[in-house]
């Protein structure tokens, strides 16, 4: 290294711990094979006093995917011989079944089996094991869209894909990792760790701030081929230098897991094979980020540069703005740069897409405008009164319509403007909905002095009731912000629909689980 991108790496690596504190945590830089940073502090039980270190097992989540579909390459050389087993497992869709390679782009057009375990009435913090999985996954009648058209992410595309895998090699998931990936990577400590309650060397994650300080996490998942790898920070280097030891085999596990992947109609797709393929500081690169209440990680790698890096939180800090920042570093570039923006005055407002029915919210925000529609809010920086962009998403007003343009999705949604002034018959809202598609499941609404709330029932229970908010004339949201994954699924949409006898139905969906609609009991 030279001494200006020394002294840049390590300026980078050593702010991370004081600009985002919590328990402990874990980078990893990797450059032309070689381990530029490995670096850990803080402690991964501090109840226990007991260290972050390299080797220390850390709950990877959903950098899982990419391992799952390694494993699928691995015995597999073409993965569509599994698309009947994908049909045998959905056995009352009533339209054609995605494939596996659908599921492994999620591009399956299921909606996502934990979001909907929430409107089944799942406790916040309850247990969601193999049996409340299977009876999500088995209650599946219609999908989003026709596979291969668009991108919606679902974690258990990639559940499905472990359980096949397991029934066709007649062998468990976690000893498939070991002989598929782990062995070949030189992996020594990594592992499946489906049961999410703890870590088998004691790590622990959590959730907090300085301010209100620290505590142990509540996690009771089960998962699998979807989150379940428990890998240390020597592990991923051992994973990252795996990947720049076969950069020149055309055949190698990861040239496979990094193959151009399109749509249906031939336009490239931003993910596939349980990763990201997207471009940052003007270099193309592979990533996927890891989330679970309170783990955080990120991993990315730069081909071109023959760079990796690897960040690990064991709190709830955004491991994926430091792996940017790090990686801004090492390149010697800026991490924000200036940029002329004005505001998009001509896009604020309440609107529901046509398509989907979900609410879309555009505010005033420095720099452009923020856009509530994901699980998360999205900046978006101003170019025109009437046009706000980002990397993954342009909003556009043309005459009477605004535009929601997601290429990364391949779609285009038309949102329409809601009627946002007061007066509509809120007592007209109360009572019991049902959703035919998902076994008679009820969203429940009450008034209690003026204040409107609602909750979800069904297989798994009786969810908690939740004031709702009021967006629009008979357009509400329920919070939902930590469903079994982390933030998701956000807000749910409730659009209310009327009659001349009044309200008769409403319509519920959040971006992973989309237009359901439940009829007045």
């Amino acid at each position: 290294m030279s001494d200006s991108f020394s002294a840049r790496l390590e300026a980078a690596v050593s702010a991370i711990p004081a600009r985002y504190p919590g328990p402990g945590g874990a980078v990893a830089v990797v450059k032309d094979g070689e381990v530029l940073v490995r670096h850990t502090w803080g402690y991964a039980n501090a109840e226990r006093r007991l260290p972050f270190t390299p080797s220390t097992l850390f709950r990877m989540c959903s950098i899982t995917k990419q391992f799952t579909c390694g494993v699928m390459l691995d015995l597999f050389q073409d993965p569509t011989e599994l698309d009947g087993d994908v049909d045998d497992r959905l056995p009352q869709l009533d339209e054609p079944a995605p494939g596996a390679l659908h599921l492994a782009h999620n591009q399956s057009g299921l909606r996502d089996y934990w979001a909907v375990a929430m409107l089944h009435g799942a406790p916040i913090e309850g247990d969601f094991g193999d049996r409340e999985a299977r009876r999500v996954i088995d209650g599946t009648r219609t999908l989003q869209f026709q596979p291969g058209t668009s991108y919606s992410y679902v974690n258990q595309n990639f559940r499905l894909l472990s359980d096949i895998l397991e029934d066709r090699a007649g062998r468990s998931f976690a000893e498939l990792l070991q002989t598929s990936v782990f062995n070949s990577a030189g992996m020594e400590r990594a592992i499946l760790a489906a049961e999410t309650r703890a870590m088998p060397d004691g790590t622990v994650g959590y959730e907090g701030t300085v301010e209100s300080g620290f505590r142990p996490a509540i996690n009771n998942v089960l998962w699998t081929g979807d989150a379940g790898l428990g890998a240390s920070l020597d592990d991923m280097i051992s994973w990252e230098r795996f990947i720049d030891a076969t950069r020149d085999d055309p055949d190698g596990l990861y040239n496979r897991l990094t193959s151009p992947v399109t749509f249906l109609d031939g336009a490239a797709a931003p993910y596939g094979f349980g990763l990201q393929r997207t471009s940052m500081f003007g270099r193309d690169m592979t990533m996927h980020g890891g989330a679970l209440r309170g783990w955080r990680s990120h991993r990315l790698h730069v081909a071109s540069e023959r760079l990796s890096v690897v960040v690990m939180f064991n709190h709830m800090a955004p491991a994926q703005v430091a792996a940017a920042q790090i990686l801004a570093a090492a390149l010697g570039v800026p991490y924000e740069p200036e940029r002329t923006t004005q505001q998009p005055l001509e896009l604020y407002g309440t609107y529901l897409e046509q398509e989907t029915g979900l609410s879309a919210r555009i505010e005033p925000a420095p720099g452009g405008a923020q856009l509530r529609y994901l699980m998360v809010p999205e900046m978006l920086e101003g170019v025109a009164p009437s046009r706000a962009e980002t990397q993954t998403v342009r909003v556009v007003r043309q005459g009477d319509e605004v535009r929601m343009e997601r290429p990364g999705e391949n779609r285009v949604g038309i949102l329409t403007a809601c009627d946002e002034t007061p007066g509509e018959d809120i007592d007209a809202l109360e009572g019991v909905y049902r959703c035919e598609e998902l076994d008679e499941a009820e969203v429940t609404i009450t008034l209690t002095n003026g204040v409107v709330y609602g909750g979800f029932s069904g297989i798994l229970g009786n969810g908690r009731m939740e004031p709702l908010q009021r967006l629009a004339k008979d357009v509400w949201v329920l919070p939902c912000p930590r469903a079994l994954d982390h933030t998701a699924p956000g807000d749910w949409t409730l659009a209310f629909e009327r009659d001349a006898a009044g309200v008769n139905a409403l319509r519920v969906g959040c971006w992973l689980a989309r237009d359901l609609v439940y009829r007045r009991a």
